[in-house]
C-alpha cells in the first residue's frame, strides 16, 4: 500500500515534546564569548560619539566594538533590483535609522555580564527629523540615505490594456477605497540566535535559519572568505515565517568578532529585541478602484501601494512585486493598472513575511469585491460566483502575466457556503437585525488564489542504503515546523516499498549537504519532496545495476519489489548484501518548470457588539486545495497555523510606531497575538485538484490560511455593521476600531 495520502503522525514531534529541541542557544561550545547589542533608542538622529570605557572596565568584559572597529564594508540590500546606494553597516557608522538599530557590541565571559556591562555603554545621539509616515518618504523633503538622493528603494507599475485605453470603460459602478494591510511583527517562538567558531577550516556558524546555504553564501560575501571556508548548521527552528530566511547584519557581526577575538561567540536576542529590531512583515499602504457593471460583472481593477520599506531596503521592499503578481485573484478581470513605491522610514525594516506580498494582494481585492457587491445591491458569494475564473479555461495567463496551472476556484466557493449552511447563516443574521440585538452577526468570505514555489529554483537531496538496511535522505531544504523528516522519510520509503522506520532524514547543514535551496515560499513539497523522489528512484536503478552484477545475469532480468531484487530465474538479493562494503547511494537535483497555483475558499463568522465595538470570532469554515496531499495530518497543520495567523492579524496585530519613531510594541505584554484559548475550532475542508507541473501532482500550501482568512475577517466584520452605515474598517479590526467606524456612520 502506498504511503502517498496517508495520515502519517509526525516521527519528529516525540523527542519536540518529551527531551526538547537543540535550539541554538541551547549548545555550548567550551570558552565561548557572550556578546549583547548595544541599540539605539532614538529612531533618526547623528551617532556623535558612543562612551565605552565604562563597559570595557566591567567584569567579565572582553571587547566592546563600534562601527569603528569593524574593518567589513557595509552590507548591500537583498536584492539587486533594490536601491543599492542604500546599504547597511554592519554597527551603525555616523548616523542611526531606526530605535533598536545596532550601535554597539559589548563581549563577556558571561551573558549577565555582558548585559550588564552594555547597560553602560554611553551613547551621545543629536536627534534629527524623523519619517514615520510613508506619505512624508515619498516626498523627499528628508532623505534617510543621502547618498542615494532619495527615498525611493523600488518603483513598479503596469497597464493592461496599454495605451490611451480607458481603464473603468464599460464600467457602470466604481468604488474607491483607500486601506493600510498593518505592519506585523513575525514572532517567531525561537527569536533570532547565533554561534560563531573558527577553526583551521574557517568558520562553522550556528544558525537558526530558513536556508543554510544561502546563508552560507552571504555571510562568507560580508567576510570576505571563500564559502568553502563558512559552514552554516542547524538544529532545531523555533519558528521563522520569512523572519529568517536572510542572514542578518547581527549575524554577520558575530561571526566578525569571533575571527577578530579568535574564540567562540554566542549571540541570542531578547523578545524585545526581536519585536523591535528583527523585521516587520507587511505595511502597505493601499488605494484601489474597481468598475463593474450593475449587473454583477468586474470590468477593471486598480491598485497603487506606497510600500514601507523601513529604515534599510531588506527583501520586504520588492514585496510589492508580489503583490502586483497576483493583482487581479482568482477572477476573470482582463483590465487592470498597478503602481507601487517602496520607501524607507525611520523604522524597522521590512522582510518577508508568510505569503509575503500575497496576502496583501488578496486582502485589497476581497475588500473591494465587497465593497462593490454592497454598491449594488448583490449579495457577496454571487458577485464572486458571477467572476471567478472557469476550471475549463485552465491554464490561465491573467493580465499580469501570473500562469495558473489548475483551479476549480468555483467548487471551493459552492464547498464552502455549502459546509457553512450560508443561507442560514444569513437568516440568523437577518432576524439579529429586525430584532435590534446588540450582538450581530457578520459573515466574511475570501476566495484567493496563490502562486508557490514562484522562483522555480532547483532543489537537492541524496539517499544512501548502508550495510544494514537504513536509508539515510540527505535534503536541502530547512524545516523549521514543517515536518519534512516525516514527509521525506513517506516520500523515499514508498519509492523504496520499505518501512518507514528505515528512513533517516538528515538537513541544515553545508558541510553534509551538498546544495539547497531551503525552505520558504512554499516551495518544499513540489522541490525538495520531488527532489528525495528522484533521489529514491534513481538509488533504485543504481540497485538494480549491482544486483544484476551480484546475481550474474542482464539487468533487464531484475525487477524491484516490497525492497528486495529478483531475477527473473527466481533469485533474491537484498539492499544489505548490495551495500555491504561501502554502501550505494544516488543524487538528484529536481529543475521545477514552472510555479504552482493552490487556491481556496474561507469564510468567517463573527459577533459584533455595536455597543462596544467588541468583536469575536464565532466560527472559521476554510476550503483548501494544494493539489494532491502527501500527508493529509501535516496539510491540516499547515492550514491551522495559518489560520491562526490570518485571524490575528485580521483582529488584534499591528505595530505601531509613535510621532518620534518609537516603537509601541516592544514586548508581547503590549503586541497582542491570539491564542488557542481565543480561537474557535477551524472547520477545514481539503479538495485535491492535481497540477501537472510535478509528479506528485502537489502544490505548496503552507502560507495559505494566511493568504485567504485575513480578508474574510475583516468582510465579516464590516457586514455585521453595514447596515449602520459603515463601509470599511481597517485591520485590524479592534473594538476601538470598530467603534469609532460605527459612531462615524451613524453620526454622519
Amino acid at each position: 500500500m502506498s504511503l502517498i495520502g496517508r495520515p502519517v503522525r509526525r516521527t519528529e514531534d516525540r523527542a519536540l515534546l518529551t527531551t526538547g529541541g537543540t535550539y541554538v542557544d541551547d549548545v555550548r561550545v567550551p570558552g565561548s564569548l557572550e556578546l549583547v547589542v548595544v541599540r539605539s533608542t532614538v529612531a533618526h538622529g547623528r551617532l556623535r560619539g558612543v562612551d565605552t570605557d565604562a563597559a570595557r572596565r566591567a567584569p567579565g568584559v572582553v571587547a566592546v566594538f563600534t562601527a569603528a572597529d569593524v574593518d567589513l564594508p557595509p552590507l548591500p540590500p537583498e536584492a539587486g533590483v533594490l536601491n543599492q546606494k542604500m546599504t547597511t553597516p554592519v554597527l551603525a557608522d555616523g548616523v542611526v535609522r531606526f530605535v533598536g538599530e545596532p550601535v554597539a557590541a559589548v563581549l563577556a565571559t558571561s551573558r549577565a555580564e555582558a548585559v550588564d556591562a552594555a547597560a553602560l555603554v554611553e551613547t551621545d545621539i543629536e536627534a534629527l527629523p524623523v519619517l514615520v509616515d510613508v506619505e512624508e518618504a515619498l516626498a523627499d523633503d528628508l532623505v534617510l540615505h543621502p547618498e542615494a538622493g532619495t527615498n525611493m528603494v523600488l518603483k513598479l507599475g503596469f497597464r493592461r490594456p496599454a495605451g490611451r485605453a480607458e481603464l473603468h470603460e464599460g464600467a457602470e459602478v466604481i468604488v474607491r477605497q483607500r486601506m493600510r494591510n498593518p505592519r506585523v511583527a513575525p514572532c517567531p517562538l525561537e527569536a533570532r540566535a547565533g554561534q560563531a567558531e573558527w577553526g583551521p577550516g574557517g568558520l562553522r556558524y550556528r544558525a537558526g535559519s530558513q536556508a543554510v546555504h544561502l546563508w552560507r553564501n552571504q555571510l562568507a560575501a560580508a567576510l570576505g572568505e571563500p564559502e568553502d571556508r563558512v559552514q552554516v548548521v542547524n538544529g532545531d527552528v523555533g519558528g521563522a515565517f520569512g523572519s529568517k530566511a536572510f542572514a542578518s547584519r547581527e549575524d554577520v557581526l558575530v561571526a566578525w568578532a569571533s575571527r577578530r577575538l579568535g574564540r567562540p561567540v554566542r549571540w541570542a536576542e531578547t523578545r524585545s529585541e526581536s519585536m523591535t529590531a528583527a523585521g516587520h512583515g507587511r505595511a502597505q499602504h493601499q488605494s484601489a478602484e474597481l468598475g463593474g457593471t450593475r449587473d454583477g460583472r468586474i470590468v477593471s481593477y486598480a491598485l497603487e501601494i506606497v510600500q514601507d520599506a523601513g529604515a534599510y531596503p531588506r527583501i520586504g521592499a520588492i514585496l510589492p512585486f508580489w503583490t502586483r503578481t497576483m493583482l487581479t485573484g482568482p477572477y476573470a478581470i482582463s483590465r487592470a493598472k498597478f503602481s507601487s513605491s517602496s520607501v524607507t522610514t525611520t523604522t524597522t525594516p521590512v522582510v518577508s513575511y508568510r505569503g509575503a506580498g500575497q496576502p496583501e494582494a488578496v486582502a485589497a481585492l476581497e475588500r473591494m469585491v465587497d465593497l462593490y457587491a454592497a454598491e449594488i445591491g448583490l449579495d457577496p458569494a454571487e458577485v464572486r460566483r458571477r467572476n471567478l475564473l472557469p476550471p475549463e479555461s485552465f491554464p490561465v495567463t491573467t493580465v499580469t502575466r501570473a500562469r495558473y496551472d489548475t483551479g476549480d476556484y468555483p467548487a471551493a466557493l459552492e464547498r464552502v457556503l455549502a459546509e457553512a449552511d450560508y443561507q442560514a447563516l444569513r437568516a440568523e443574521q437577518a432576524a439579529r437585525r429586525e430584532r435590534g440585538d446588540v450582538e450581530q452577526l457578520g459573515i466574511g468570505l475570501s476566495t484567493f488564489v496563490e502562486i508557490t514555489g514562484a522562483d522555480t529554483r532547483s532543489e537537492y537531496a541524496s539517499i544512501r542504503v548502508d550495510d544494514t538496511g537504513r536509508f539515510t535522505v540527505h535534503s536541502g531544504t530547512c524545516p523549521h515546523g514543517q515536518g519534512h523528516v516525516t514527509a521525506w522519510a513517506m516520500l523515499a520509503a514508498d519509492v523504496l516499498a520499505v518501512a518507514l522506520d528505515r528512513v533517516d532524514v538528515r538537513h541544515s547543514d553545508t558541510a553534509t549537504v551538498a546544495a539547497g535551496g531551503g525552505t520558504g515560499g512554499s516551495r518544499s513539497l513540489q522541490t525538495g519532496g520531488m527532489a528525495v523522489r528522484e533521489a529514491a528512484l534513481a538509488l533504485v536503478e543504481r540497485g538494480r545495476d549491482a544486483a544484476a552484477v551480484h546475481l550474474g545475469v542482464p539487468r533487464d532480468d531484475v525487477e524491484y519489489a516490497s525492497g528486495r531484487f529478483r531475477s527473473t530465474a527466481g533469485h533474491v538479493v537484498y539492499w544489505t548484501e548490495l551495500a555491504a562494503a561501502d554502501g550505494l547511494s544516488a543524487e538528484a537535483n529536481f529543475q521545477p518548470t514552472a510555479a504552482t497555483c493552490p487556491f481556496g475558499a474561507h469564510l468567517a463568522v463573527v459577533l459584533v457588539d455595536t455597543e462596544t465595538g467588541q468583536v469575536t470570532l464565532r466560527r472559521v469554515v476554510a476550503v483548501d486545495d494544494a493539489g494532491v496531499l502527501l500527508n493529509p495530518l501535516l496539510a491540516e497543520g499547515q492550514v491551522h497555523g495559518g489560520l491562526a495567523q490570518g485571524a490575528g492579524q485580521a483582529l488584534v496585530e499591528e505595530v505601531r510606531f509613535a510621532a518620534d519613531g518609537t516603537p509601541l510594541h516592544g514586548d508581547l505584554h503590549r503586541y497582542a497575538m491570539v491564542g488557542a484559548a481565543e480561537l474557535p475550532s477551524f472547520e477545514t475542508v481539503a479538495m485535491q485538484t492535481p497540477t501537472p507541473v510535478n509528479a506528485l501532482g502537489a502544490k505548496g500550501l503552507g502560507e495559505s490560511g494566511a493568504v485567504g482568512f485575513p480578508p474574510a475577517v475583516q468582510n465579516a466584520v464590516v457586514d455585521a455593521v453595514r447596515h449602520l452605515g459603515v463601509r470599511h474598517i481597517d485591520m485590524p479590526v479592534t473594538a476601538e476600531r470598530v467603534w469609532t467606524a460605527i459612531q462615524a456612520a451613524t453620526v454622519g
